[in-house]
């Protein structure tokens, strides 16, 4: 049994609400607890005349029926009164229900300015205010639920109605916008076109038909298009009699009749308008994008020198054997040439800082072990695909403006020079037909003369562009892979900066998406995001400081699948696993616990003679992990959290009943120390815990406290020192 839509709390506005389908919109979501402005201004079908008495009738039913409603007279061009009595009376709106209107029908030679200016006052104009009083507390509660009302006559015409006809399909218009600027305030605006028994259309139906087409038959859609579970957005709905249909639009593939250096004539469009209007293989574009996608193609044919020719609707082409003509297809090679100034410059853009003493080797040209971080071998890459004319190569009719970054795999072959000119040369390995969109695999071969140094393998998704009948898998794509189920072993945390993303731009990717806010609102987003190959940066590099010592002759490959963005400013959690010479992770914005990289690994070359994992191998304790982290800070910061900390802490860790490990932090004397061994001196206080407890503790997943009365953390000693452990483990741990 389904569960019954509630609106519960939820302020609702009805305009028309006096009789027909206002009123039943009115009882329907009092009913489901919503409290409701009844609005009508009690006028007739014209718009002449006023009386209270059809908005107060409807608030008596309400009433009568244990729901809360209020009544409210004025007319729709006054939007701020009818929004100020839903906030008067209830403190906020949630729901406005655009279903006023009248009816001025006249021949289209017969209509007066008179009729056509009040048919757009009160159903265009009235809407428009009504709506606009109503946006900005929807969008400072993050909520709201908009129904525009089209009719059958903006849609499809309608003798008689031109005046109507026209204020119904601007509607139309205005709610399509709405859609997109609400979106990222989870403001939703969709249209329905009603066929229903009304005052309205009684004057251009049957009789019979309108006692048939009872507006009950349509409440139950407005009702679902303005509940919080409902995802639609920017949508028509046709609905009557019980029936309810979507519409979208049509497009012919069309034919492109500009021909390179010639004039384009009446005459071509005469030759070719069979085509022109053929519809038996035609596109649905669903937005601007995709619409203005075949003018982007058109201008490339024109270029290349092609003819009257088929528009096609997907940007990829596919033969009958299924083999996508741009397989195999090289772009243009490109040389890069960089000093050790974007060496330094890519590192400060994934987060580098010489407030880490161990990051100077990447920031200081000077260093004895000046390197360059191995995730810059996307640099050069990157290059060689956006400069390198992807969208020229044949069988790819690309809307870059629809490309997304899904994956990516980088392997370096040797460690990479911190100045040099590089040569980049990309294949199109293979095109997957996703449904939803394509997939392209483009491999990337990097130079330096002719040395082989790196490749790239960057995975693309061209939303819209699928249904080509092409295939859905390839063996050449390199995959990703899940890490174990079991605690990371390893944890580190950065905070990035809000200007992280103006910064990393300056590698090389100058998309506006991640600088131009104006841009990413029109993308969806709040705010401009992070590059998603600074995140992988950011990621890397923690494994790299936690598994290689910041050594980059180690690193081998990465992949990672992109999976959320992440907003500048924001902290990137890396968690990681290793498995023999492999690292699994995964990275997340740590104030949401939202995953952006997924599916990661990098593979290591060796493995390293005294590193953490090398303990944890061997002795068997997670732990050793915290510890070694423990060191390293004391190493960096030992003299800072010294005279924070001022005690000595002991640990003893249990595996399998006995203790496998004892440590000593030293924040008392010098400059601190970490000791692992039994302690000569004495220390301030002990904690005993079991390896698993100790990074359920670490980790988060085990209150210190309930750890302690459950029995399973003792403490001895002062037992109040406990407190400052955060001091020590912040950013790692959440003890």
């Amino acid at each position: 049994m389904s569960v019954p839509l509630s609106f519960d709390g939820k302020v609702v506005l009805v305009t028309g609400a006096g009789g027909g389908l206002g009123r039943e919109y009115a009882l329907a979501f009092a009913e489901r607890g919503a409290l409701v402005v009844v609005n009508d201004l009690g006028g007739d079908i014209k718009g002449g005349g006023k009386s209270t008495s059809a908005a107060d009738k409807v608030v008596e039913e309400i009433k009568a029926k244990g729901g809360k409603a209020v009544a409210n007279y004025d007319s729709v061009e006054n939007g701020e009164k009818l929004i100020q009595t839903a906030l008067d009376a209830f403190g906020r709106i949630d729901v406005v229900i655009n279903n006023a209107g009248i009816l001025r029908d006249r021949s289209f030679a017969r209509t007066s300015d008179m009729d056509w200016d009040l048919i757009h006052r009160v159903h265009l104009r009235g809407s428009f205010q009504v709506t606009r009083a109503a946006w900005n507390h929807m969008k400072n509660q993050k909520f709201g639920r908009i129904i525009m009302t089209s009719s059958a006559a903006g849609i499809y015409g309608n003798f008689g109605q031109a005046n109507y006809s026209a204020a119904k399909l601007g509607l139309l218009g205005l709610a399509n916008t709405l859609a997109i600027e609400g979106q990222k305030y989870n403001i939703h605006c969709n249209t329905i076109a009603p066929t229903a028994g009304s005052r309205l259309t009684e004057t251009v139906m049957p009789p019979d038909l309108v006692a048939s087409l009872k507006a009950e038959y349509v409440a139950p859609l407005v009702l679902w298009l303005c509940h919080e579970q409902c995802r639609e957005n920017g949508s028509l709905f046709e609905v009557g009699a019980g029936w309810i249909g979507k519409l979208r639009w049509e497009r012919t593939q069309g034919g492109i009749l500009r021909h390179k250096n010639q004039k384009m004539t009446p005459e071509a469009v005469r030759d070719n308008w069979d085509q022109i209007c053929d519809f038996s293989n035609a596109s649905k574009p669903a937005n601007i994008q995709e619409s203005l996608q075949s003018l982007v193609e058109v201008l490339s044919k024109v270029d290349a020198g092609d003819g009257a020719a088929p528009n096609p609707t997907s940007a990829m082409a596919s033969t009958t054997s299924g083999i996508n003509p741009a397989v195999g297809q090289q772009l243009p090679g490109m040389t890069f040439t960089y000093s050790h100034m974007q060496c330094i410059l890519y590192a400060l853009g994934v987060g580098m800082s010489t407030k880490e003493p161990d990051h100077l080797k990447f920031l200081y040209e000077g260093h004895e072990d000046f390197s360059c971080l191995p995730t810059f071998g996307v640099i050069p890459a990157q290059a060689s695909m956006m400069e390198g004319g992807l969208s020229t190569v044949p069988g790819l009719n690309l809307d870059l403006t629809r490309l997304l970054h899904g994956e990516q795999y980088l392997e370096l072959f040797k460690p990479l020079p911190t100045s040099g000119t590089l040569t980049s040369r990309a294949t199109i390995a293979d095109v997957l037909d996703k449904g939803s969109g394509a997939v392209i695999l483009l491999d990337v071969h990097t130079y330096s003369g002719e040395e082989l140094l790196c490749y790239n393998q960057f995975s693309l998704f061209i939303v819209g562009a699928g249904g080509f009948g092409g295939k859905r898998t390839s063996d050449k794509a390199k995959s990703t892979a899940d890490p174990p189920k079991r605690p990371p072993d390893a944890v580190m945390v950065d905070t990035t900066t809000s200007d992280q993303a103006a910064l990393y731009r300056l590698s090389g990717d100058w998309n506006p998406l991640h600088i131009d806010p104006n841009f990413a609102a029109m993308g969806g987003f709040k705010s401009p995001i992070l590059h998603g190959l600074c995140s992988f940066g950011f990621a890397a590099r923690h494994v790299l400081k936690q598994y290689a010592d910041n050594d980059v002759s180690r690193f081998k490959s990465i992949k990672v699948r992109f999976v959320k963005p992440v907003l500048p400013g924001q902290s990137l959690l890396t968690e990681m696993w290793k498995e023999g010479s492999r690292i699994h992770f995964q990275c997340k914005v740590k104030e949401t616990g939202a995953v952006v990289l997924a599916g990661a690994y990098i593979d290591l070359h060796g493995a390293p003679v005294d590193s953490p994992s090398a303990s944890v191998e061997a002795g068997g304790l997670q732990s050793e992990l915290v510890f070694a982290e423990i060191g390293r800070r004391i190493k960096d910061m030992g003299a800072e959290l010294v005279k924070k900390v001022n005690a000595i802490f002991g640990w003893e860790i249990i595996k399998e009943g006995k203790i496998a490990a004892q440590w000593t932090i030293d924040l008392k004397t010098g400059s601190g120390a970490l000791h692992k061994g039994p302690y000569s001196g004495k220390a301030d206080v002990t904690f005993t815990v079991s390896d698993e407890d100790f990074m359920e503790v670490v980790l988060g997943k085990l209150n210190p406290q309930k750890a302690f009365f459950a029995g399973k953390l003792k403490i001895r000693g002062n037992i109040m020192l406990s407190q400052k452990l955060e001091t020590i483990l912040k950013d790692y741990a959440k003890l």
